[in-house]
């Protein structure tokens, strides 16, 4: 069989600990073998992002908005420990923030379903797709350590010199102190994108924050959302028969957990994050969790929705075997080769994305799944598969599809 071409590279951007192990087992068992792969590749493991001094990330990014389709390994954001272990020269940020800052766009998160792996919440019976904000809040923050007693002020000096002045606080002993900031042109997007999303999907649309405390920040995001909403969308949403509402966080996440899913939550950046964790894991597994970054100008970066799995790849350096789910990453490269070939018109490499993901699911299905799926399935009797084996397995899956 002759492999699949690709007309136009899509940015490959590669990642850290075990999902970096697992991202070259899929390129050569699941995409090498029947594909041409044409990527423009970037390496953003922690030592060359250091190497770079971070540079790396902002040319994947800059190389995203060229070619318009991305696909991201997991990434390390270092903290304390991490500076040490990995001797760097700072405390990079989050590649994930700059990149979403850069592109300007949402991400969308929406659990894999899959036949044996029942949601912990009963009543969930269609996926839940969390919305988040890909610019700002903790992302973009400026952090500083008070070492004793103070004032600490938020100050804003207009073009003209002029100052506008608001207290922290009066600190009497060491304390913490955090800046936050966001753009309304980015509200904007965020609320068209999800809007956009909402009509095009055909589900309803829920938007939570807690305007109640933060009365300026999050009743900001709310009254940009109601303004949209009621000028651009409102008549669009009754003409498809589907809503938009807003909620406070708190009710968002009571209503959630009583709901049978099908809708789409749209959050703010730092809720998106813990959030679409709590729904992924509640649906089965962190790794069976699709994440697409979608920004206005058409830019598309897909992802896995979890981390690096640290412990795993602490494991596979001592020799030890893993069982660690591919799947979420998988799914990355298939969401964007897909994306690939609809933009280049190239039906071949969107029905092998097609093939691919059916391979993984129906692996699955079929009671071969990897260590943490074996824990929650509902198939009786399921065979447990190493990291390694279980890659193999899907590919004899998608051998038979493309036969």
């Amino acid at each position: 069989m002759s492999k699949i071409k690709m007309n136009t590279p899509l940015v490959e951007m590669d990642g850290d600990e075990m999902t970096r192990i697992l991202w070259q087992m899929i390129k050569d068992e699941l995409l090498s073998p029947f594909v041409e792969l044409n990527t423009e590749y970037y390496d953003l493991g922690l030592e060359y992002r250091n190497e770079t001094d971070d540079q790396v990330t902002v040319d994947a990014a800059n190389a995203t908005k060229k070619y318009g389709v991305a696909v991201k390994c997991a990434t390390i954001t270092p903290n304390a420990a991490r500076m040490t272990e990995y001797n760097l020269k700072e405390m990079w940020k989050s590649p994930n923030g700059t990149i979403r800052a850069m592109l300007d766009g949402t991400v969308f998160r929406a659990p894999i379903i899959v036949k044996g792996i029942e949601p912990c919440v009963k009543n969930w019976k269609k996926p839940i797709t969390l919305a988040r904000h890909a610019y700002g809040d903790v992302y973009k923050n400026t952090e500083m350590v008070i070492p004793g007693p103070g004032k600490v002020e938020l100050v804003y000096t207009a073009a003209d010199g002029t100052e506008q002045r608001e207290l922290v606080h009066e600190f009497t002993g060491a304390g913490i102190a955090q800046g936050m900031h966001n753009l309304n042109n980015s509200i904007e997007s965020f609320a068209r994108s999800c809007f956009n999303y909402a009509l095009d999907t055909h589900q309803d649309l829920w938007f939570a924050t807690k305007d109640t405390i933060s009365k300026k920040y999050d009743h900001t995001f709310k009254d940009i959302f109601a303004e949209i909403y009621e000028d651009e969308y409102k008549e669009k949403f009754e003409a498809a028969g589907i809503t938009y509402f807003y909620t406070l966080i708190d009710d968002a996440v009571a209503r959630v957990m009583k709901a049978e899913g099908g809708f789409i939550w749209a959050c703010k950046n730092y809720d998106g994050d813990v959030m679409s964790d709590m729904v992924s894991s509640a649906f089965g597994s962190l790794a069976m969790m699709t994440s697409v970054l979608v920004s206005p100008q058409g830019y598309y970066e897909y992802e896995a929705a979890h981390g690096t799995v640290q412990r795993h790849y602490y494991k596979h350096l001592k020799g030890e075997e893993t069982s660690t789910n591919s799947v979420a990453t998988i799914f990355a490269w298939s969401g964007a080769l897909r994306k690939r070939g609809e933009m280049d018109g190239n039906k071949e490499l969107m029905d092998f994305a097609d093939s691919l993901e059916a391979a993984t699911i129906e692996t699955i299905e079929h009671g071969k799944m990897t260590k943490d799926l074996a824990l929650i399935t509902s198939i009786e009797n399921p065979t447990v598969l190493n990291s390694r084996d279980f890659i193999l397995e899907i590919r004899k899956e998608l051998e038979k599809k493309l036969a």
